[in-house]
């Protein structure tokens, strides 16, 4: 196994493609493979002795909802950061998991090496989303923001702006830090006042809010 890797579970019943992302997770110099399972009963006997840092999880599992084992997951002490991949892009999937804990969420047409990217961003705090899925969080935040209070470029600074912008591109706090040359607790101040400004909670919603209003 390999020393300081992220740990990664597999809950995805189509065989061919857990064979794929098995074979992404094991060739891959900072992923482990700790589990790889094709049912939620499976996963659930697999989780009474690890702790995966990353779970990429399928919803439409042949023995129940994968939005289940999401929910416990985030029920543990040290909660798994999850990653869907799924072929359902319709809102109520994507809301629904998103409500449940994922932190992530990809359709399965995306690339394997943009799997790869999403796991480590899942990890470091990122939310890596499909296209599609992201049009749907924006039509889900839409009434939010009619009322929220608006938000102009001017309200934000240039560093602020910047940050934004590398944040919104699934850039972690310490990566975003290193490219603008600054240090990680500034970092985290310029992102804790953009939320502040934007009304918002966590990264996914600065986003939603930031494209909505023409800032990024």
């Amino acid at each position: 196994m390999k020393t300081s890797s992220i740990q990664v579970l597999l809950v995805e019943d189509d065989e061919s493609m857990r064979l794929e992302f098995e074979s992404m997770v094991t060739t891959h110099p900072k992923l482990s493979l700790v589990g790889s399972v094709a049912t939620l009963a499976e996963a659930k006997v697999l989780l009474h002795h690890t702790i995966p840092d990353v779970a990429i999880i399928d919803l439409g599992l042949h023995d129940g909802d994968g939005i289940e084992l999401i929910k416990t997951l985030q029920q543990q002490t040290f909660p798994t950061a999850v990653l869907v991949a799924t072929v359902f892009g319709d809102e109520a999937h994507v809301i629904r998991a998103i409500e449940a804990g994922a932190r992530g969420y990809l359709l399965k047409d995306t690339s394997i090496v943009d799997f790869a990217r999403a796991v480590e961003l899942v990890h470091a705090g990122g939310a890596p989303l499909s296209p599609q899925i992201a049009r749907h969080l924006l039509k889900r935040f839409e009434p939010a923001e009619k009322s929220a209070v608006q938000a102009g470029p001017d309200s934000l600074t240039l560093r602020e702006m910047d940050i934004l912008k590398h944040i919104s591109q699934g850039f972690t706090v310490a990566e975003s830090a290193r490219m603008l040359s600054l240090s990680s607790h500034t970092v985290a101040t310029h992102i804790k006042n953009i939320y502040s400004k934007l009304a918002v909670h966590n990264r996914v919603e600065a986003i939603i809010q930031a494209r909505n209003k023409g800032l990024i």
